[in-house]
Order: structure tokens, then C-alpha cells, then sequence
């Protein structure tokens, strides 16, 4: 069926997010995929605790709470490292095939948007670096809910913007909580496994599986 938005999630599915660990892996080591690992893992941790406690702190604070604790619990990394890993996280290589898939769904006439945890300033950096800001329509940010996924309220951004059902709207994620959130909502949902990772959520599958963007 056709679908009048697609709409991604950013960190993992559009931006690399192991990109400013990779780009100091030498400074920081030969642990450094553990320690780009520990820091998203931490990040994202911290991001539900909140949503559940009703706690909210917006996600680049997460991800500063989260480094110092990685820089604690893997030692031997120079913690002067702190702010050019900071610095390279609001500038992410997005994945190649990115750019060239959203301008082939903008040329299709749907709606191309970003849904994410993630800040406005931390995504708007994001989308300037990689010069995505002509294919992208629209960024929606749960800061305007001041809570984070997969609480039903951050998927109703987008469909309350666009007074869309939410069964026209595709919604692309590298995050499989995500997309069982999605799901739940009620979006047709792609999740791009791009690491491989065995399935889960099995009440709440995806309607496809993709290894990357490239064949949406």
C-alpha cells in the first residue's frame, strides 16, 4: 500500500551512533567498541528510567550522564577525551545509503520526517552535518512531551501533525523496542537490523525486515 510519510528514527537508523567513539578509537583504545557500546547502552537506559519515573531530562544530558559513567566503568580511557567524543556526537556520519533513499521516497510525493529522542539542537546538528536538510521535512523531537519512547504520546507527534491515520504512515527504526512501540501505535513499521540481532517482541512484529535502508 502506498504510504503518505515515512518517517525515521534517528540514532542507529539514520546516524551512525558508534561514529565519534570510531573516530578517537585510538585514543581511547583498544576497548573502544566496548566503550561505544557501554555509552548507547547507558544512554538509552537512562532515557526509559526517566520516562518511567516521570524524571524528564533531555537527551544530550543523557548522553553526558552516560559517557562520564562508561569513562567510569571501563578504565584506562583518558578521561581529556571526554569533550572531543562529546563534540563528535553532534556531528555523526549518517549511513551511505541514507541521503539517496530519502531523496527516491521525497520524489515519491510522501512526507519524509524524523522521530527521535534525541534534542531539536542535537538533531537539527545532526541533519546540517550530513546535509540532509533539503529531503527532510520535518524533525519531531519527544522534547515537546518532555518523556521518551515508546511511551504512545511520542508516535502521536506525528500523527497530529499530519492529521494522518496512523496505518499511512511507514516508520523506519535500527531499534527493535522501537519498533514494537510502533507497532503497538499502530505505524506500518520496517525494522532495519543492521547488526543481525535475533527478533524479539513476538506479539509486536515488524512488517519488514531490512539489513539496511537501501531497499525501503
Amino acid at each position: 500500500m502506498p504510504h503518505a510519510a515515512y518517517v525515521f528514527d534517528a540514532y542507529g537508523t539514520l546516524f551512525d551512533v558508534h561514529a565519534a567513539v570510531r573516530k578517537h578509537a585510538g585514543d581511547v583504545g583498544t576497548d573502544y567498541q566496548l566503550f561505544s557500546e557501554m555509552w548507547r547502552a547507558k544512554q538509552l537506559e537512562y532515557s526509559w528510567t526517566r520516562a518511567l519515573m516521570g524524571s524528564y531530562a533531555d537527551f544530550w544530558q543523557l548522553t553526558e550522564q552516560a559517557l562520564d559513567y562508561t569513562f567510569q566503568r571501563i578504565g584506562g580511557v583518558d578521561r581529556a577525551l571526554r569533550q572531543r567524543l562529546l563534540d563528535a556526537y553532534w556531528k555523526l556520519d549518517c549511513y551511505p545509503e541514507v541521503p539517496a533513499v530519502l531523496r527516491k521516497i521525497k520524489a515519491r510525493g510522501a512526507h519524509v520526517a524524523i522521530l527521535s529522542n534525541g534534542s531539536p539542537d542535537m538533531l537539527r546538528s545532526a541533519v546540517d552535518n550530513a546535509a540532509l536538510g533539503t529531503v527532510i521535512d520535518d524533525i519531531f523531537s519527544v522534547d515537546a512531551l518532555k518523556t521518551y519512547k515508546t511511551a504512545p504520546a511520542v508516535y502521536d507527534l506525528v500523527t497530529t501533525h499530519y492529521r494522518f491515520y496512523p496505518d499511512v504512515v511507514s516508520f523506519q527504526s535500527s531499534n527493535r523496542w522501537d519498533i514494537a512501540g510502533a507497532t503497538k501505535f499502530g505505524f506500518r513499521t520496517v525494522w532495519i537490523n543492521r547488526s543481525g540481532l535475533p527478533d524479539e517482541y513476538f506479539d509486536l512484529k515488524p512488517s519488514l525486515i531490512l539489513p539496511s535502508l537501501e531497499s525501503l
